[in-house]
């Protein structure tokens, strides 16, 4: 089955079902996957931390990309002061769900671009277990 998607850019276009091609609607572009990153293991929550990452995103794109996110249900957008209202970001379960998707990047980084720097040593096994025993809390909460 095919799905029609319409963007402002490019008018409406056919998607595949393919799975590959969806997931990369969502998550395809540099800036994402660094937002998740920096959102899953450096635990950063405001905007303003956000945007010291060390790729330098532009304001508009963090803005844009972080919308994105909790239009797709990866993220939650938490308000933590009322004048002026600023909020924390957190990852919902959905969004915790790509640490899968970045040790495999890592890894294979790692491997094959020379002068990328590894987690140290039970990092991403650590975080692992970690994060299993939150999608259960959070799995329990639900129930």
């Amino acid at each position: 089955m095919k799905k029609i998607l319409a963007t402002a850019a490019a008018g409406d276009f056919e998607r595949s079902d393919c799975p590959i091609a969806n997931t990369l609607d969502l998550i395809g572009d540099k800036w994402t996957l660094l937002v998740v990153r920096d959102l899953l293991f450096q635990e950063k929550r405001l905007y303003g931390e956000l945007m010291q990452s060390q790729e330098k995103v532009r304001s508009n794109i963090l803005a844009e990309r972080l919308k994105r996110l909790e239009n797709a249900g990866m993220l939650e957008k938490i308000p933590y002061q009322q004048n002026p209202l600023r909020h924390e970001y957190r990852l919902t379960p959905k969004g915790a769900d790509l640490f899968a998707i970045l040790k495999e990047i890592i890894r294979w980084g790692n491997k094959y671009v020379p002068g990328t720097t590894a987690p140290p040593a039970g990092f991403l096994d650590s975080f692992e277990k970690q994060a299993t025993v939150e999608k259960k809390k959070t799995r329990r909460k639900g129930s």
